[in-house]
């Protein structure tokens, strides 16, 4: 696959801004695709990155020789945080520069500080691919396998690329950056993490998985989340009607990624890995169309105290959406229980059941809708429903 023959969802602002997004998603190849001309600094270079960490200075000498109205492109800019202010003093300057700085780990830029920008740099996030964006090259069994990472498209063999990305990010991002001491228990803690994919997360269950104390699994979560390769989805409790859990769901970023991380035995049904695969695909398209859309929404899920759940709840300026999803391919009754109570509290609720067969229905006013049609008409800008 050619990438710039994938038109990508994601639309540039005007002015300077933050494009983060984990490795591989594609940010260099898109900025580079979209802007032949820009002054690219790559900070993944290590004679780069020592350069600048010597003398950040130079970055002044080197922005103030290009032309008024020239594009700068940072790759990787956590790799060099001491940039930013001197980023934002040539902002400051006022001569049309526009700053491009990319990243795919939010946590030295949270203990070096984004605000130094002073807001004058916008934040956007670049996903894994959409089956929007591939068109007839989405093939929805292998996306179920090997998730839509980009660059898992440039390998004979996604797998065994998603376990080296895996083991990559481990040692460049993790070990490399000094995050723990020891890489083995951090491994360890991952693989038990990927039982929690799609669920409520459990820290007193990850910490005896993995044999670390509490403590440790609350440092190591804020690690995976700031180094992007997971997220937390909160419940629903808007106009509340009845007693919500307060725990959140937590998926990693892309289904491949989880895939390779999770250890799979005889004991390990195929439908259990793949109803989990399912909902997290559905996920990362929900949380692609909300960060590409102009109109500002958030996903949730909802669940009450008695067990009652709706997997995705997506909230705002276009509309309220309730989402239920199954790896099955027929529809029974009481799959239908969980939107028809979220009805009863939410009755302006657009309410969608996504499963594997192959018919659109209308069933007691919830739309079903295979899911690998939904996710190739799931677009940005576009309601979802229009689906």
């Amino acid at each position: 696959m050619i990438f710039q023959d994938v038109t990508r969802s994601f639309n540039e602002p005007e002015q300077s801004y933050f494009l983060s997004g984990p490795r591989g998603t594609g940010k260099s190849t898109l900025i580079t695709h979209r802007h032949p001309n820009a002054l690219i600094i790559n900070l993944l270079s290590p004679s780069e990155k020592q350069s600048f960490f010597a003398t950040p200075e130079k970055l002044l000498e080197i922005v103030r020789a290009t032309s008024n109205g020239h594009t700068i492109v940072i790759d990787e800019i956590q790799k060099a945080p001491e940039l930013l202010s001197l980023v934002h003093m040539l902002i400051e300057e006022k001569r049309g520069w526009r700053f491009i700085l990319t990243g795919s780990s939010a946590r030295k830029l949270k203990q070096a500080g984004t605000d130094l920008l002073g807001g004058r740099a916008l934040k956007k996030t670049l996903h894994p691919f959409m089956a929007s964006e591939l068109k007839e090259q989405f093939n929805f069994v292998d996306a179920l396998q090997f998730g839509l990472l980009p660059l898992r498209f440039t390998s004979p063999n996604p797998l065994e690329m998603l376990t080296a990305y895996v083991s990559l990010y481990l040692d460049e991002e993790v070990k490399a950056e000094g995050y723990v001491r020891r890489i083995e228990p951090f491994a360890r803690f991952l693989t038990a993490l990927s039982f929690s994919h799609g669920s409520l997360l459990n820290i007193s269950n990850i910490s005896r998985e993995a044999s670390i104390k509490r403590n440790t699994v609350d440092n190591w979560l804020s690690i995976v989340e700031d180094l992007l390769i997971t997220y937390t989805i909160p419940v629903f409790s808007k106009r509340a009607k009845r007693a919500l859990i307060a725990q959140s769901k937590l998926y990693f970023f892309d289904v491949g990624v989880y895939r390779a991380l999770r250890p799979q035995s005889i004991l390990d049904s195929a439908s259990e890995m793949d109803g989990a695969s399912l909902e997290g695909l559905i996920a990362q398209h929900l949380r692609a169309w909300i960060d590409y859309t102009k109109a500002r929404h958030v996903l949730y899920f909802w669940r009450t105290k008695s067990g009652v759940e709706v997997d995705f709840v997506v909230f705002g300026d276009m509309g309220l959406w309730a989402i239920e999803v199954k790896n099955s391919e027929h529809i029974h009754p009481h799959d239908l229980r969980s939107l028809k109570n979220f009805y009863e509290d939410y009755p302006e609720a657009t309410l969608i059941f996504l499963y594997r067969g192959k018919q659109r229905l209308l069933k007691d006013n919830i739309l079903c809708i295979p899911c690998n049609i939904f996710l190739k008409a799931l677009s940005p800008n576009q309601p979802i429903e229009s689906t």
